[in-house]
């Protein structure tokens, strides 16, 4: 996509009636659900080669994974704002404005973001301490976080970029840096976890570096997009100086986005504490239906920012009937593909666990917990979309706010209930998830409905 191309984009393509249309949110979604999907493989092809190493190798790789995003999520969430005001400027018909809000995107997240990760490699033996996995899967996790702090800054740095293209409705240039990024991931993966291809045999501390060196990758190709003369003359990219006023608005709006996503995975870090103490097959089966859950829940992403960039570029457009009908659209496409996905979760459980391992025990737990896992994830879609138009109109305070109180108080406490208390074992802690989840799901919904987003000023 062309500068030129991105210029014109704040104007609805074909007739007043294409504005909003699902046409329209899938035109500017399939690259990002493309983008999500490439994710999603790596995801699986990691965890099916730590797999083959073990039921705790796959545990650890799960529960470090979890924790490592916990703890970056702050900063990552902070860093989508970014895309709600260049989508909003871009929508204004103020392109020239737009560069200015990556550098002060970048001034605004990279120090705590490095100085997070230095907490975190120093820390996490503590905190695996804490969280109390079994001897087997505590030493495997603790290399895994520390080999994915490394990257912490270089994943922040990216996810700035991306949303600056996607704010301009550019979803095509952060899906072919992923997929680079992604390739590499792949084989240093390969060569890292088995000691092939001439590099050491690091096992899960291998994976955690190969993921690391792919963030740092995948910021360096879209730094490179980002420095072409056609998009620094287009939307004036330039270094530019720290700005507080810009940088309080960042935080006002991205602060509870980040928020939420750190309180979220907050609670489902705990939640995934309370799994690791039913064993490490538990954990190891938690994690596959994870990255099998994650093939909807990329999907569901990608329509959530296609969501946010034309709620955005609408409202600062002054059309919030074509942002109103751009939600329900993205509501439309994530049932659909919410649905197609639990079709196959219902039809072939067996076949997706034994991707991971042939370990009877964790077939045994895998197959009754994707039945599970096929309502999870439509009810989990619907939630990612409404919070996508939400974040789009700069309604995100009050979105923290629910997922607060609810991820604490009906998320963990069920969970513990109904797995722990009840002996319902992994099924019912999933259970109890599940229900947070619908919940959630239900007063986004609810929220956007309402029509309250129109009275938000960023």
């Amino acid at each position: 996509m062309n500068p030129t191309d991105l210029q014109l984009s704040s104007s609805p393509p074909g007739s007043p009636a294409a504005a909003g249309s699902v046409r329209e949110v899938l035109n500017l979604a399939y690259p990002v659900i493309l983008t999500q999907i490439s994710v999603t493989l790596m995801q699986l092809v990691d965890s099916a080669m730590v797999g083959r190493l073990g039921a705790s190798e796959l545990g650890a790789v799960g529960l470090g994974g979890i924790w490592t995003w916990t703890a970056f999520s702050l900063f990552i969430g902070l860093s989508t704002a970014v895309q709600t005001f260049v989508s909003q400027a871009h929508g204004a018909g103020m392109p020239r404005s737009t560069g200015n809000w990556v550098w002060q995107g970048l001034y605004t997240v990279v120090p705590v973001a490095a100085l997070m990760a230095l907490i975190i490699f120093f820390g996490v033996p503590v905190l695996i301490q804490w969280v109390g996995p079994s001897e087997a899967i505590r030493p495997l996790a603790t290399d895994y976080v520390q080999a994915r702090s490394l990257g912490a800054v270089g994943i922040v740095m990216a996810m700035v970029l991306t949303s600056f293209f996607r704010g301009l409705g550019d979803t095509r240039t952060p899906l072919y840096c992923t997929i680079v990024a992604n390739l590499f991931n792949a084989v240093l993966d390969y060569g890292l976890i088995f000691g092939e291809l001439g590099l050491p045999e690091w096992g899960v501390g291998g994976a955690g570096i190969a993921t690391s060196a792919s963030e740092w990758i995948l910021f360096v190709v879209l730094a490179g997009f980002f420095a072409r003369r056609s998009i620094r003359e287009a939307f004036d990219t330039r270094l530019r100086a720290p700005d507080s006023s810009r940088i309080v608005r960042l935080l006002r709006t991205g602060l509870p986005i980040g928020g939420q996503w750190c309180l979220e995975m907050g609670s489902f870090a705990v939640f995934t504490a309370i799994i690791v103490r039913m064993g490490d097959h538990a954990m190891a089966t938690s994690q596959a239906v994870i990255v099998l859950m994650s093939i909807s829940f990329m999907q569901a992403i990608g329509i959530s920012i296609a969501v946010a960039t034309l709620v955005g570029r609408y409202i600062g457009s002054g059309d919030l009937d074509a942002a109103q009908r751009s939600f329900w659209s993205g509501i439309r496409l994530a049932l659909l593909l919410g649905g197609l996905i639990a079709v196959v979760f219902l039809a072939f459980p067996g076949p997706l666990i034994r991707i991971f391992t042939s370990d009877a025990e964790i077939l045994e737990l895998g197959m009754p917990l994707l039945l599970v896992a096929a309502a999870f994830q439509i009810f989990d879609a619907l939630g990612i979309v409404s919070d996508g138009a939400l974040r789009g109109a700069g309604d995100t305070l009050w979105p923290f706010v629910v997922r607060f109180f609810l991820a604490w108080g009906i998320q963990v406490p069920l969970a513990y209930t109904l797995g722990i208390t009840l002996g319902g074992g992994l099924t019912g802690a999933w259970i109890g998830s599940m229900v947070y989840i619908a919940v959630l799901s239900s007063i986004l919904v609810g929220r956007f409905r309402s029509g309250r987003w129109k009275l938000i000023q960023i």
